[in-house]
């Protein structure tokens, strides 16, 4: 409901309560520390905007009319409502502040969301600020974008090609696939890399429909090879990225996975890097949320912008 331009504003009602309650325009002007001046100012712009005659003007003083006892009555349990909806607004922003629900993709969940989470509430602890409690839920980055859109997260994190529409985003790192191998793999040290053919023919461990890992992979394919490329039909699919490190660990097959993920099995030895040609695996993570084009006030907001510290410290 859109209100019609002869309606005074929260302001102009408070005036006239005053007047009211004191029984003269000066009286009425000391409470509000205004001059009396002001006070009678608001009042006729306050009738010439509803078309109303609200006080009774006299040699003796200024009475309320009929009408403007009648609208006293409304403007009283207006602002009784203001004055409620304004309390319950600053306890839903405190409770920004202290909670946050958070859905991120399980690359970003597993690998940058606990260290990120951690140093900001040193951070908080050293500047003697309160620590907002986080509630966070891992899942695949189309699930973490329903349940941004629903409202049941406050702050979404995702790593795939696209943001659905009606949500916000900002970017806040970068990542690429890589394809690994256990060392005993017959890829494992193979002198030429594999190319996108090779590759798409090749039964993986893979992510479930949904992942940004497989979406990226599969829009790579088909940049490589022609829209109408698929991918084989995985060997394994799960849903995580751990269980897809551990499937290839216990030698299902190669897999394709975040760098990030991969980064300590590769370093110790534990999987191989395959060299990859004809594949561009380069993906944006980012921070979605719906509503405003800024981020939600409160923790969310706090949060990002202690990323944005971090990633360039």
């Amino acid at each position: 409901m859109t209100l019609g331009p002869r309606m005074p504003e929260l302001s102009a009602f408070e005036v006239l309560l005053e007047v009211a309650g004191s029984g003269s325009l000066n009286e009425a002007a000391t409470r509000l520390g205004l001059t009396q001046q002001a006070v009678s100012s608001r009042m006729t712009a306050m009738e010439t905007r509803t078309g109303v005659q609200l006080l009774a003007r006299t040699s003796r003083g200024s009475r309320l009319t009929p009408a403007g006892v009648v609208v006293v009555q409304w403007a009283d349990r207006l602002l009784q409502v203001a004055a409620e909806a304004e309390a319950g607004i600053a306890a839903l922003r405190e409770d920004s502040r202290r909670r946050l629900k958070v859905s991120a993709s399980l690359t970003i969940a597993e690998q940058l969301l606990p260290g990120w989470l951690v140093s900001m509430q040193a951070s908080a602890r050293a500047l003697n600020i309160a620590v907002p409690d986080v509630m966070l839920t891992a899942a695949n980055s189309d699930t973490v974008m329903d349940q941004v859109r629903s409202s049941q997260a406050d702050l979404g994190f995702v790593e795939g090609p696209t943001i659905s529409r009606g949500l916000h985003s900002r970017v806040i790192g970068h990542d690429q696939l890589v394809l690994v191998v256990r060392p005993d793999h017959r890829w494992a040290h193979r002198s030429r890399p594999v190319a996108a053919q090779e590759l798409a023919v090749t039964p993986l461990v893979s992510r479930e429909h949904g992942s940004g890992t497989r979406q990226i992979l599969l829009r790579a394919t088909q940049a490589a090879l022609g829209k109408d490329a698929t991918l084989a039909r995985p060997v394994l699919e799960l849903s995580t990225a751990a269980g897809v490190r551990q499937a290839v660990l216990a030698g299902a097959g190669p897999a394709v996975v975040s760098e990030l993920a991969a980064k300590d099995d590769i370093e110790f030895g534990r999987l191989r890097r395959v060299p990859l040609v004809g594949l561009d695996l380069h993906r944006t993570l980012r921070a979605i949320w719906i509503g405003a084009g800024t981020p939600p006030a409160g923790a969310a907001r706090d949060l990002l912008a202690h990323i944005r510290r971090t990633a360039s410290s």
